[in-house]
């Protein structure tokens, strides 16, 4: 699912709920081939403004499960579009899914390096609510500015994006 109108909200307390819903049917979908699901993205930090779009990594063991949940996801509407240009981490389109929050899902190894940069950024965020005043002010001038072009909204929260990793490491 491609984003073509670039809206974001104030933080949602209903994407919480919204995550949980779609994490049920995956968790009965994939079954033990599961380690965890992970809500990520803005909408999993309280207060931060965000697209109203819930990401979420599905954790699996090794790339070894990776066919199977492939082929268990597919029962229940779920397309695999490879790793769209990002290592250590597989895209999933959908369809059926009107019932459920619009949502990014990926499936993800635990070993991944992208699975291990979504948490800590999440779990920093959480953390530092001065962060997220900010990064918010960021999302909201760029969807003003980009309101139909996503490449652009991407590029213009790049600097805080890169500000935040920064501070992760003191």
């Amino acid at each position: 699912m491609r984003t073509k109108e670039v809206v974001v909200l104030s933080y949602q307390e209903s994407w919480k709920d919204d995550f949980e819903q779609i994490s049920k049917e995956l968790q009965e979908a994939a079954g033990k081939l599961v380690l965890r699901i992970e809500h990520v993205g803005s909408t999993s930090v309280q207060g931060l403004s965000a697209k109203p779009i819930i990401d979420i990594d599905l954790v699996i063991s090794d790339d070894t499960d990776l066919t199977e949940v492939i082929d268990r996801l597919a029962k229940i509407g779920y397309v695999h579009e490879g790793n769209l240009g990002i290592e250590g981490r597989e895209a999933f389109a959908y369809s059926g899914k009107e019932h459920l929050q619009l949502h990014h899902l990926y499936v993800c190894p635990e070993s991944s390096c992208e699975l291990k940069r979504h948490l800590p950024f999440r779990d920093y965020l959480r953390c530092h609510p001065e962060a997220v005043q900010a990064y918010g002010e960021v999302k909201v001038k760029a969807a003003q500015l980009f309101p139909k072009d996503i490449d652009s909204y991407i590029a213009y929260k790049s600097t805080i994006i890169e500000q935040i990793y920064k501070e992760m490491e003191i």
